[in-house]
């Protein structure tokens, strides 16, 4: 998600339930004559290499791993980068689920319908002495740089692409990174709907009320034999490292933004990455 914030005005960045905000970037300055240009003097707009180089960690400290966050697009917090040019905020974030689960619990991870997991980061070790504290004595939680490096890989392999996921937080499933520690499981990750159609016919990608697309990755091609496969012949089926390479980026000039997109799964759209077989277009999106 992008927000945009005119010098003098509030951001506020904001998540659904259970979810908390991770800052991928953030640009207090000014980029092009445009953005934030109503009403102002010419005079205002012509410094387009400004830039303060503190924005992304000014943002993330204020507002990583909270729900809702509001921060001043303003010089008292970004510092005057340009002096005399009206200046804005951009700031790139998603919205994420966290979730802790406490040694040799079960770590339950769910989507709503027609969506799927995608695992962004993982951890199964100790990394404070609060966290999964309860009853447990202090010699237990002294190691607080425990990390079992195969965490992302175990849990990417068994959740990503799934409407929900169970996995234990024990050694038997990470392996023990730290003998005589208490640890647990931290996962966080989104969940993505995932759309597929046909070679000829419209794709069609909706939002709830009050919410807009943000396409993740598209691709137009075809990468297994049995996908979009009833009633065609062998030969239009064989050709499994098919992928139109502007995939993405026609979907998402065509849809990001919107609360609503249809977009034709055709050679007219995407080209043809491989003449004779019949393809299929796949789309990962959230809802922001």
């Amino acid at each position: 998600v992008q927000s945009v914030t005119c010098e003098g005005s509030q951001a506020n960045l904001q998540c659904g339930e259970g979810q908390v905000l991770v800052i991928h970037g953030a640009d207090y300055g000014r980029r092009d004559k445009t953005t934030c240009s109503a009403g102002r003097p010419a005079s205002q707009l012509q410094d387009v290499q400004c830039s303060s180089q503190t924005s992304t960690s000014v943002v993330a400290e204020s507002c990583n791993g909270k729900n809702s966050c509001t921060i001043s697009a303003t010089n008292s917090v970004f510092g005057d980068p340009c002096v005399g040019t009206y200046k804005y905020l951009e700031v790139d974030y998603t919205c994420q689920f966290q979730t802790v689960t406490c040694e040799e619990s079960e770590a339950n991870l769910q989507c709503g319908k027609g969506q799927i997991l995608v695992i962004h980061r993982s951890d199964y070790g100790r990394h404070d002495q609060t966290t999964c504290s309860n009853l447990q004595p202090h010699c237990r939680l002294r190691d607080v740089q425990c990390s079992s490096p195969e965490s992302i890989e175990v849990i990417a392999a068994s959740c990503n692409g799934k409407n929900s996921c169970n996995i234990s937080a024990s050694n038997s499933v990470f392996g023990n990174p730290c003998f005589g520690t208490s640890k647990y499981l931290e996962v966080d990750y989104t969940c993505q709907f995932q759309s597929v159609t046909c070679e000829g016919s419209e794709a069609n990608l909706q939002c709830e009320k009050g919410q807009v697309l943000v396409i993740h990755g598209a691709d137009y091609g075809r990468h297994d034999k049995t996908t979009c496969s009833a009633g065609r012949p062998a030969s239009q089926l064989q050709v499994v490292q098919c992928s139109s390479q502007t995939s993405t980026s026609v979907v998402a000039e065509s849809c990001n933004g919107k609360n609503s997109c249809t977009i034709s799964s055709s050679n007219s759209v995407f080209g043809d990455p491989c003449f004779g077989t019949y393809k299929y277009l796949e789309v990962v999106y959230t809802c922001q």
